[in-house]
């Protein structure tokens, strides 16, 4: 019996945090998975608690019919539970795995219901970031429900992350999640195109093997693999699994393509390719900048203390080589269930014209806001990164503030996407000073999932 009312039945899955089983909710009398998540000295910590952690807590944040629910998260003879709904039904890996490849038809219906779940996360400002066939989950009717946030993050938060960390699983991830870049929501499209290919081909998009560092470099430098035979979703994997971001769909297009059926009209990106006016050469073309226009700060205003030496960059770069080497052991485990040839392996609406793919949303802005100051704090190199390159070269004393930052608490959060601004009140404790209490307004660059200060000014504070 776990926390006096979780009944164990039987090991039905086990994944890359451990064995799931089939349990009963006695107080409720429901059926339940439970995820054994690993031992813990007690009152320690480990990366697959923060990770069970983090699952519950943003799968709570998404009240969603294709998303499987989180219902609790107990403590039991120091191992951790993760309490889920039960889903009845095999995952789409073992579902091409005994049937072989899906028609057309057959793999819209289950990768529009996937889609659907991801475009709500996005809208809430969450990145799935392990999106594969193996995590999604088809019952007999035909229902399906996306599996596993243990690795998605809430735009903005860095807890989980290191300069250079690739997390996700190699067969699925997108090329600039490859080559160690923050994962977006366009990240989580690329990977629904990969899991799509799966479906269509019957096998993943890329052979990855025990080759991994080979297999990134594959997905990061050649063209994205392509199937004669998609039929009407040729569009689709065309659009979703193309290396540029800015030239993929955004997951509300996703869904609304699938939902239309096979007279569906691709729709188009806003951010494509447009003319260089340079020499006159009308044919030449460049990527449009998501980075929006850096807007000055009121001269009357003081700066607030957000500063670090420019000559640690080169020090960050290599940290992120090493960071990346270190992680290609976890992504080999990450891919377990997901390789037809291994049996073993187990809120605010954007406006369409301007930017459907790679949103400023207010909920994405005050996640970065409510985020930054404990990042900061806890993790000066982090937080430097956070800023814009012109705005570390302003920020000479970044470490000497910061360094000396403990026990952040947000207090309030407010952005203004139309001003690209965010405003926080919040609290800590500094060795020097005390605790204070400061109001500080950030402006920023960039559109969700991946903003940089640009300015910054202090409204209210010693």
């Amino acid at each position: 019996m776990i926390a006096g009312r979780y009944s164990l039945d039987r090991e039905i899955g086990r994944g890359g945090m451990g064995a799931v089983w089939l349990g009963r909710d006695d107080v409720l009398g429901r059926q339940v998975a439970l995820k054994r998540i690993g031992m813990m000295s007690p009152g320690g910590s480990s990366p697959d608690l923060l990770r069970a952690e983090r699952e519950a807590r943003l799968a709570a944040r998404l009240n969603h019919p294709h998303v499987v629910a989180v219902f609790d998260l107990v403590d039991e003879d120091d191992q951790q539970w993760l309490v889920m709904e039960y889903v009845e039904g095999s995952t789409l890996a073992e579902l091409v795995r005994s049937s072989g490849a899906l028609s057309p038809d057959q793999a819209a219906q289950i990768i529009a219901q996937a889609a659907e779940a991801l475009a709500a996360a996005h809208e809430a400002g969450i990145v799935h970031r392990d999106v594969k066939p193996s995590n999604i989950l088809v019952t007999p009717e035909g229902q399906v429900k996306l599996s596993d946030f243990g690795i998605a993050r809430a735009e903005a938060d860095a807890s989980l992350t290191q300069t250079g960390l690739v997390t996700g699983s190699p067969a699925y991830i997108s090329p600039e999640v490859a080559s160690g870049r923050q994962a977006t929501d366009l990240s989580d499209v690329w990977s629904l195109g990969a899991t799509l290919y799966h479906a269509l081909a019957g096998r993943p998009p890329y052979d990855i093997g025990d080759n991994v560092i080979g297999g990134l470099y594959r997905i990061v430098h050649e063209d994205p693999p392509r199937l004669a035979d998609a039929g009407w979703l040729t569009p689709l994997l065309e659009s979703s699994m193309v290396v540029d971001p800015h030239e993929r769909w955004s997951m509300r297009q996703v869904v609304d393509f699938l939902r239309a059926g096979p007279t569906a009209v691709p729709p188009t990106p806003a951010r494509r390719l447009r003319p260089l006016a340079t020499d006159g050469d009308a044919s030449s073309t460049q990527v449009m900048s998501a980075v929006l226009p850096r807007a000055e700060a009121d001269p009357g205003t003081r700066a607030p203390r957000t500063s670090r030496p420019s000559r640690l960059l080169p020090l960050l770069a290599a940290v992120g080589v090493v960071a990346l080497l270190t992680v290609i052991g976890v992504l080999i485990g990450l891919n377990r269930g997901d390789d037809t040839d291994n049996p073993s392996a187990d809120n605010s609406p954007s406006d369409s014209n301007t930017r459907p793919s790679a949103r400023v949303t207010q909920a994405g802005m005050e996640e970065f806001g409510r985020s930054y100051p404990e990042t900061a704090s806890s993790d000066t190199a982090e937080g430097f990164s956070l800023l814009t390159p012109a705005y570390q070269d302003e920020s000479p004393n970044y470490d000497e503030f910061w360094g000396n930052v403990s026990n952040v608490d947000v207090q309030d959060v407010q952005a203004d996407p139309e001003a690209m601004t965010v405003t926080y009140t919040y609290s800590y404790d500094h060795t020097e000073n005390g605790q204070v209490t400061e109001t500080i307004r950030l402006t920023l660059e960039g559109t969700d999932g991946d903003y940089k200060i640009s300015g910054a000014e202090t409204l209210d504070g010693p």
